[in-house]
């Protein structure tokens, strides 16, 4: 299991965004208009690849709250042949200590409702209300 993280430019892009395509756009029927956004110029992606096979990705970014400034983690997608394998948890830590090690340990993110638990236990704390983003079940 080995994590590329980029900013872009970058030939891993390519790679990245199709994982996105087929997970959000085409799986999950998001709006192509609501999944590429100019986000992806200013975040930090995360490629993972395993025994050389890209699996996954992320991205993260700095945002400003009325708290000040958070990491914001977003995007994450497995590949249908890789769920179910345990690789979630290595993603979304992978992408968390990225954001700390670069002076983000305040970090927040939009879940998908049905992937609750797998948040909160990895030390995510709801903090809002259930919410609609690109027509899934958010919290």
């Amino acid at each position: 299991m080995t994590f590329h993280h980029f900013r872009l430019p970058h030939p891993d892009w390519a790679e990245a965004r199709q994982i996105r395509q087929v997970v959000f756009v085409e799986e999950q029927a998001c709006p192509p208009e609501e999944e590429w956004d100019a986000f992806d110029e200013t975040a930090e992606h995360v490629l993972l690849r395993i025994d050389g096979e890209t699996a996954g990705t992320a991205r993260w970014r700095a945002v400003e709250t009325a708290d000040g400034p958070v990491a914001k983690l977003e995007r994450f997608a497995l590949l249908q042949p890789f769920r179910g394998r345990g690789l979630s948890r290595p993603l979304i830590r992978a992408v968390s200590e990225r954001a700390s090690d670069a002076g983000y340990p305040d970090q927040k993110l939009h879940a998908q409702a049905h992937l609750e638990a797998l948040y909160t236990s990895l030390g995510f704390t709801r903090t809002g209300n259930l919410f609609d983003e690109a027509g899934i079940p958010h919290v």
